[in-house]
């Protein structure tokens, strides 16, 4: 059993995880950057840990900085949530590199099932059915238009490294499909450090 966990996330998912730490009688650390500084989860935990930077991509995807603090608050585990870290391998890896448990799968299974447009590839392999998309990310914005009008609106565009259904987007006709292809790119880099899309069938 753990003695001390750090949740790798914020807000309400935080909580949950540190509500069933408590009830096991296990210690938490919190994380923060300077826009959540005074959210109930930091007060929540049994210690808070500031990474200063609003941005995402310089505080709940920065690495370095949580494994940092994993490491001086002496957590022997850290749990990601959902979202943000969760899919990231090289993640696991550093956790593993410091002798800190990752809690969830291993770093083949987040690199297998951690991007959408792979797991979506091995389960059609295995002859599972999906939905009918792009198999690769979407890359040519005339080829994306095209291969929307095959599969018929609406589509969606979908993060390929995203989780916590960040960053999707309906789109119903031809004339939204750009900027829902550049808004989610532009999600998915800040959000996960990965601007690849794809676009399948949505289905209502």
């Amino acid at each position: 059993m753990f003695e001390k966990v750090l949740i790798a996330n914020r807000g309400e998912i935080a909580i949950r995880v540190m509500r069933a730490c408590r009830e096991l009688d296990i210690e938490s650390v919190a994380i923060y950057s300077d826009a959540d500084a005074t959210s109930l989860y930091t007060n929540y935990a049994d210690e808070s840990y500031p990474l200063g930077n609003p941005s995402p991509a310089k505080s709940y995807l920065n690495i370095d900085k949580i494994i940092n603090i994993a490491l001086e608050s002496g957590a022997d585990a850290i749990h990601p949530g959902y979202g943000f870290l969760a899919e990231n391998s090289k993640f696991g890896e550093e956790c593993e590199k410091n002798g800190i448990k990752l809690i969830g799968p291993s770093g083949e299974v987040i690199n297998q099932m951690g991007d959408k447009i792979t797991s979506k590839a091995l389960m059609k392999k295995a002859g599972v059915p999906v939905i009918e998309g792009t198999p690769e990310g979407v890359t040519d914005i005339e080829e994306a238009k095209e291969i929307a009008a095959q599969i018929g609106y609406p589509v969606i565009v979908k993060a390929s490294a995203g989780g916590g259904g960040i960053g999707m987007r309906a789109v119903y006709q031809e004339d939204e499909l750009v900027r829902a292809i550049e808004s989610t790119q532009s999600v998915a880099s800040t959000n996960f450090g990965d601007s690849t899309v794809f676009i399948e069938k949505y289905l209502e």
